[in-house]
């Protein structure tokens, strides 16, 4: 049997370069607008979170899911994608990664309430899931069944929305 020599020392002090949090991508969200008059709860979920330990720059992965009451606004997913990539290289501890996706997200859609969990996978015998929430205070009760806010009782003019957005 042959044996491979380890410079432990090495492995010690190795490490990747990492990004900042400033590397994520926020300004590709695209946002739709919503005008119907009740709200449709949307949730989406992704296997392909990663982003890095910021000590050691190995991979952290995650599944991702986002589940939202949209106010005037929903995300357009090949845009999600984009932003969720953005993440692959940033050193960022798992439960900051959360709350960075949360204020993003709070930021581009302004939901009625929104919730963003990452459920990792285990490392170091750890198995960690971190959930954080935003519930917009002006509002009350924001259940499916309840009277939902009118946003707007205008259909879209999709062909004009598209050209707007091909012009920016």
């Amino acid at each position: 049997m042959t044996t491979v020599p380890m410079d432990s020392q090495k492995l010690k002090d190795m490490r990747f370069d990492t990004q900042g949090v400033e590397a994520v991508a926020r300004d590709v969200l695209v946002t739709i607008p919503y005008t119907y008059p009740r709200r449709t709860e949307i949730s989406v979920t992704t296997d392909e979170f990663s982003a890095v330990c910021p000590w050691s720059g190995l991979p952290d992965y995650a599944k991702l899911t986002v589940r939202y009451l949209p106010s005037d606004r929903y995300v357009e997913l090949k845009s999600l994608k984009y932003y969720v990539t953005s993440f692959r290289n940033v050193g960022i501890f798992q439960e900051d990664a959360t709350n960075v996706v949360l204020e993003h997200l709070v930021e581009a859609l302004d939901p009625l309430f929104i919730e963003v969990q990452l459920d990792y996978n285990v490392r170091g015998g750890f198995h960690t899931v971190t959930r954080a929430q935003h519930r917009r205070a002006d509002l009350g009760d924001l259940s499916l069944l309840a009277e939902q806010p009118v946003v707007s009782d205008e259909r879209i003019d999709w062909e004009a929305w598209r050209r707007e957005r091909a012009g920016e």
